[in-house]
């Protein structure tokens, strides 16, 4: 094998522990991202696909720790093999090289499905709990970003620039914009 072992891990929060999943592994060159899967802008994915050469081989935990989804899988996948990138999967034990056989190619495309309908069903869990949940007033959602008196002052400030606003306020503009909005 020649070119560069590089190495791609994926946490959805910082809470959770990156260093387990290529754990014992050599790696010439690591990216770690911690961001969630759902999120199509994932800066260290494209930074590997900028850094990663013929001949180098992309190892990643297991296949939801890569992509989003079945799609997004399978065309990441194909990105780095048409480039002559090895991409393996320690979790499943999978490896392509773009010579794959169509045994291969199945596996890969089943084991994407499975990724992703596990995905489905723990979002579906999550909204059966988040329901029963408020059922029973125990969930009240997201604490608000600012008070009362913050929304008041805010919205006395509307025409001050809302980058300005965000900052002394300590939340995103986006923010900024929804309270105003209301």
């Amino acid at each position: 094998m020649t070119g560069k072992v590089v190495g791609y891990v994926r946490v959805s929060s910082f809470e959770q522990n990156p260093e387990r999943q290529l754990e014992g592994l050599q790696v010439d060159k690591l990216f770690t991202e911690k961001i969630s899967g759902k999120n199509t802008h994932r800066p260290q994915l494209k930074a590997l696909l900028d850094f990663v050469r013929e001949g180098d081989t992309v190892i990643v935990h297991s296949l939801d720790r890569l992509a989003r989804n079945l799609d997004d899988l399978r065309n990441l996948v194909q990105t780095l093999t048409g480039r002559s990138v090895r991409v393996q999967f320690v979790k499943e034990g999978l490896i392509f090289t773009g010579e794959d056989s169509p045994m291969s190619n199945l596996l890969l495309s089943v084991m994407g499905a499975f990724a992703e309908f596990e995905r489905s069903l723990i979002r579906e869990r999550q909204q059966e709990g988040i329901s029963i949940a408020k059922k029973k007033g125990a969930y009240k959602g997201r604490k608000p970003s600012l008070t009362t008196a913050q929304v008041a002052a805010l919205k006395a400030r509307s025409d001050e620039p809302k980058a300005k606003l965000a900052r002394e306020f300590g939340v995103s503009r986006e923010t900024i914009y929804q309270y105003l909005k209301n």
